[in-house]
């Protein structure tokens, strides 16, 4: 058998039943239109939460004054002169309902209008009895109590918002602060990877690269020595020294990938760095990838940033030359944009390469960076890891983003810091 779930016990509600139910219990006790008026007094007091999310708006002030009204009839109800009840204590109900649900002014208003219902058993009172000074002293006493006790829970109830707004706003600090945290330690995890792999590359490269030397020196003698007398024999070193080139080719990489990186950096405009990087990809794949159509979007005005400009025109350069292997023969369109990047934390300059190639596979797009990690059926993997050290070294950022919706494609976004003059500029 399923076990029912137990309904959890409100404490408050059995409180205000007992509170009532006493009420109720003394003198007058016969007195029907009391024990109805105490009855509707419970029903709006639960109701209240009912009422607030169906009226999020007015439902306070609807509740406010359907407990004014409640207590006057009480009031009525429970005494020759209504002025003189016993029962006038529950005006503290609506005037301590009003200042949990408003600010000191509206409390106060509240206030004035329960104490004027209040009041308003004044004149029939004076039209049967004579009212004296100590009469008069009495009624200013319990006004000015209404006042007080609407003063005194309101001022709780505006201290414990202020402290609940300063809690959610320390909640939001820290959980920004861990997921700086967290993305920090993973950097550190990166970066210890990259650390160990650079040093392995750097120890293969090195060893690697001297049999090539020997390999490529024989196979050039070869070709030249044997020459027509053994066409055969001639190709096949020819071929030995294209593939040692390619190789050698491949054991720079590595070395650049393991190169400590020192960057040295002046404060200047990047446009004219990513240029020379556009056009320098654009003349070694003018004739293969005449389909390819560039567009630039830069931002006029932008701040200088601090670059190292060989590092810098090297990373574009691979950013640039990637999106269009991305592209390939098929065409498509290929967009640099440089704009402003400014928010409350960063300022600086955003750059992004975009292209309408296949994209990157969303389960690679945390991992792309990483050495050895491609979407190249011929790639290593390393291009990539170098310029994420390149930017790491600028003290920027690199991410790769999804195509626009309902489009294909992938871009690089990368971020420099604005120069100290120009940050200062920005963040006024």
């Amino acid at each position: 058998m399923n076990e029912q779930k137990r309904v959890p016990i409100n404490w408050m509600d059995i409180l205000w039943l007992l509170f009532l139910a006493g009420l109720a219990a003394l003198p007058p006790v016969l007195e029907i239109h009391k024990q109805l008026t105490l009855l509707a007094i419970g029903v709006v007091q639960f109701s209240e939460g009912w009422l607030l999310a169906r009226a999020p708006r007015r439902g306070a002030s609807y509740i406010v004054l359907l407990k004014i009204a409640l207590a006057t009839l009480l009031i009525d109800h429970t005494g020759e002169v209504g002025i003189n009840s016993s029962y006038y204590p529950i005006y503290y109900l609506p005037i301590v309902t009003a200042a949990e649900y408003f600010g000191p002014w509206l409390t106060l208003l509240w206030t004035a209008l329960a104490s004027a219902a209040y009041c308003s058993y004044l004149y029939p009172a004076l039209q049967e009895y004579e009212i004296g000074q100590e009469g008069y002293s009495q009624l200013a006493i319990r006004i000015l109590f209404f006042f007080l006790a609407a003063m005194v829970v309101n001022r709780f109830v505006v201290e414990n918002r202020r402290q609940i707004a300063r809690y959610q706003e320390l909640a939001k600090t820290l959980a920004e602060t861990n997921r700086k945290l967290e993305q920090a330690q993973e950097e550190a995890r990166r970066s210890e990877r990259l650390a160990a792999l650079g040093q392995m590359s750097a120890g293969l490269a090195h060893e690697i690269r001297n049999p090539l030397g020997v390999i490529k020196g024989s196979a050039e003698m070869l070709h030249q020595k044997l020459g027509e007398s053994n066409p055969l024999a001639s190709e096949l070193a020819g071929y030995i020294s294209t593939e040692t080139n390619r190789l050698s080719a491949l054991v720079t990489r590595f070395l650049d990938f393991a190169r400590p990186l020192h960057a040295e950096l002046v404060p200047q405009e990047i446009i004219p760095v990513l240029e020379r990087a556009l056009h320098s990809v654009l003349l070694t794949r003018k004739d293969d990838d005449a389909s390819v159509n560039v567009e630039r979007q830069y931002q006029e005005n932008l701040p200088t940033v601090p670059l190292d400009e060989s590092l810098c025109e090297q990373a574009f350069v691979n950013l640039i030359q990637n999106a269009y292997d991305a592209i390939g023969s098929s065409g498509g369109t290929l967009r640099v944009t440089a704009a402003k990047a400014n928010s409350a934390d960063r300022h600086g300059v955003e750059v992004r390469v975009e292209d309408t190639g296949p994209g990157v596979p969303s389960e690679l797009q945390e991992q792309i960076f990483n050495p050895f990690v491609t979407t190249k059926k011929t790639g290593v993997g390393l291009g990539l890891s170098i310029v994420s050290r390149i930017i790491d070294g600028h003290h920027g950022t690199i991410r790769v983003e999804s195509g626009k919706s309902g489009q294909q494609g992938a871009s690089f976004v990368v971020f420099f810091p604005a120069s100290e003059r120009d940050e200062v500029d920005l963040a006024s």
